[in-house]
């Protein structure tokens, strides 16, 4: 319908109500998924996400397509939020969950968590997804943003420092620090066919 990114932006700007709603379909799943990632409750990712879109919205007219990726300017947002709603739960204003077993949203981690084949593979693969994702929820927020971005969203270094705003070499030792607390979480509960160094 759209060509691209750009072509959206500027029906929006105008005012086309079909535009946004176009654009709001393409990346709510993405922006809904990283925010389950970080909070684990699709309840506040659900929040978020609606926060998420209305910055986008209020927002847009200042995003340049020149200076900056879509998707990355977007993501920036989410994250900002995300942080927003920590901070509030450190003054007590907001639970953030850090068990995987409240809630069953799901969650879409098939690079790390290969299906299994024969039965009870869907239930041991639903079991492996909520040890890793109570592990992930484990980790500082500064390691798990790092991990997640780069190995749940495939985003590069260069991108995650733009997100992040720091330089790349902080990037890396977070990727790195992050995966090596995730690894030792993981030990504690031994989950088949989770290569670690295929990361």
């Amino acid at each position: 319908m759209f060509r691209s990114d750009a072509a959206i932006i500027k029906r929006v700007r105008n005012g086309d109500p079909l535009a946004w709603r176009y654009l709001v379909r393409q990346y709510a799943g993405r922006v809904f998924n990283l925010c389950y990632r970080f909070v684990g409750r699709s309840d506040q990712a659900e929040e978020i996400t609606r926060e998420t879109f209305i910055a986008i919205f209020k927002r847009l007219s200042t995003h340049s397509q020149e200076q900056e990726n879509f998707l990355t300017w977007i993501v920036g947002i989410t994250r900002n939020l995300i942080a927003d709603q920590y901070r509030q739960a450190r003054v007590g204003r907001i639970p953030v969950s850090t068990d995987a077993t409240e809630d069953k949203a799901p969650i879409s981690s098939s690079t790390m968590l290969p299906s299994h084949a024969g039965p009870g593979g869907a239930w041991e693969r639903e079991e492996n997804i909520a040890l890793f994702h109570k592990a992930l929820q484990q980790l500082s927020p500064d390691l798990r943003e790092a991990v997640i971005l780069k190995d749940l969203e495939n985003f590069s270094h260069g991108e995650i420092g733009a997100i992040l705003n720091i330089p790349n070499i902080t990037v890396k030792s977070r990727i790195n620090r992050g995966r090596v607390d995730l690894a030792k979480s993981l030990r504690k509960h031994p989950m088949r066919s989770l290569d670690l160094r295929a990361w």
